[in-house]
């Protein structure tokens, strides 16, 4: 069963979606730019079935609430503050694309906060081409426009810091790479897995969106290591 909540933080309210078995080590999901935390549920309950599980809509995501500041830095602070509201000292945690790039910036802030790493399809980011974000489509989306444009921003042009605090990471590290067909350059997801301490990496050759692509090797790499 999984239960749709609201945390009142003190910047934004954060909607997480929260499973498993209640008494189980926290397992926390991120998921990408656009999307949300029902982005998960096609590798749940499979992926972590011994784990209490919370996946969170990101700022500006999902039934989170819409910001005037959209960033990297706001996003990591908003899963800090989330672990201090609920209480949860220690954490795996989970990210795929953007949400990778909020997990390793939390796993490097306080590294002593997360136990397990695991890094879907992000890259050590580097300067690049600024990117073109399109208008607004003219059909609802399930996020705040508004935020595509920052959050671009900020991957075209990352903090340097942000790399090499890389190595600052202690949580067993997991980086599953997606393959030729991906739009991520795969040797910079090769770099990330270089710079992080104790890390390995798998690739499935699914592209950008392995765990919804390729749900059942992903559930096969991903589980067994959240498990130790």
């Amino acid at each position: 069963m999984t239960d749709v909540r609201i945390v009142d933080l003190p910047d934004v309210a954060i909607a997480y979606r929260e499973s498993g078995r209640p008494d189980g080590p926290p397992l926390v999901l991120l998921h990408a730019l656009g999307e949300r935390a029902a982005d998960w549920d096609v590798v749940l309950p499979a992926l972590a079935p011994g784990h209490h599980v919370y996946a969170l809509d990101l700022r500006g995501h999902g039934d989170s609430g819409r910001t005037a500041e959209y960033s990297l830095e706001a996003m990591r602070d908003d899963v800090l503050a989330f672990l201090d509201a609920l209480g949860l000292a220690r954490i795996d945690l989970v990210g795929h694309s953007l949400g990778g790039a909020v997990a390793y910036l939390v796993a490097q802030a306080r590294p002593e906060r997360v136990a397990r790493l695991v890094l879907e399809e992000i890259p050590a980011l580097h300067p690049r081409p600024a990117s073109v974000v399109p208008d607004a489509p003219d059909e609802p989306v399930d996020f705040d426009w508004a935020a595509v444009r920052p959050l671009k921003a900020q991957l075209d042009t990352p903090d340097a810091a942000w790399r090499n605090g890389l190595a600052a990471i202690t949580a067993p590290t997991l980086v599953v790479a997606g393959g030729p067909t991906s739009h991520v350059p795969q040797d910079r997801i090769a770099e990330l897995a270089r710079l992080i301490p104790d890390c390995r990496t798998v690739t499935i050759e699914a592209g950008h969106l392995v765990h919804s692509a390729r749900p059942a090797e992903y559930v096969a790499a991903v589980a067994p290591f959240l498990a130790g």
